[in-house]
């Protein structure tokens, strides 16, 4: 994941070519010296392309997740402190969104903009990634609020708000943190599914996009199929490996 990152920031100042400039000279140009995972049906090189996608893709997953994770979390622990009628509501709004198949929900967010931008697919990531996060927070919050020092806080005359900044979130970062780096791959994967309907970003280097082109010369041009499909794999494959790693180190019961 690391190596990842540093090619979606490193990787556009260093490319090769421009992600947009055809020639059609070299169009469907096999992997060679002068193109190294070889060139589109445009005769853009495919490691220009790939390099300037991927730096898209991780900006919208890493924003996507970002948001979702503070307005989830922010929801869930206030919901699990207040309570009474006011807890079950968000809870039945969380079940409601998450009756939804999400992709689903997500291009009928996207469809309803005559030309979506990144802004608009962010928004409709997050209408339903905050959900996922609003729940694990509350269970997260319900099973800290009878903890000693929060009833201690509670006692010594401390308001919700930072019972919630100050008591409540640092003790829950970790979960948090092991939720994010799981669903950062499929915001990745959403993203990337979204590009390949013609509903993502309005360039045509998104990983999405490239794996929709590549579809259609699956036979004369593997590589154009192979280059993006690879590379959405590694990314959802590190996630899970992360989310994983990272599950293990903060897990109470390790040291049991």
């Amino acid at each position: 994941m690391a190596l990842l990152f540093v090619a979606a920031v490193v990787g556009p100042f260093v490319a090769p070519h421009s992600p947009v400039q055809p020639d059609l000279d070299r169009a469907l140009a096999a992997p060679s010296l002068q193109a190294w995972l070889g060139t589109d049906e445009n005769g853009i090189d495919l490691l220009s392309m790939l390099l300037h996608g991927l730096r898209l893709s991780l900006f919208i997953a890493s924003a996507t997740c970002a948001i979702s994770l503070v307005v989830g979390a922010l929801i869930g622990t206030w919901a699990a402190s207040v309570g009474g009628w006011l807890d079950q509501l968000v809870m039945r709004v969380v079940d409601v969104v998450l009756s939804f198949p999400g992709i689903v929900l997500n291009l009928a967010v996207v469809a309803l903009v005559a030309k979506p931008e990144v802004k608009h697919l962010i928004f409709a990531l997050c209408l339903t990634g905050w959900v996922g996060y609003a729940r694990l927070a509350r269970g997260l919050a319900l099973s800290l609020r009878g903890r000693e020092f929060v009833l201690a806080a509670r006692v010594a005359g401390a308001r919700l708000p930072r019972l919630v900044f100050r008591h409540m979130l640092p003790n829950m970062a970790g979960p948090l943190i092991v939720q994010t780096s799981f669903g950062f791959g499929g915001v990745v994967m959403a993203e990337a599914s979204l590009s390949f309907l013609g509903l993502g970003p309005p360039v045509p280097y998104s990983l999405g996009a490239l794996l929709a082109q590549g579809t259609t010369y699956l036979w004369r041009s593997a590589h154009m199929a192979a280059v993006p499909g690879v590379t959405l794999a590694l990314v959802i494959l590190g996630c899970n490996l992360l989310g994983d790693a990272l599950a293990d180190r903060w897990d109470p019961r390790r040291g049991v």
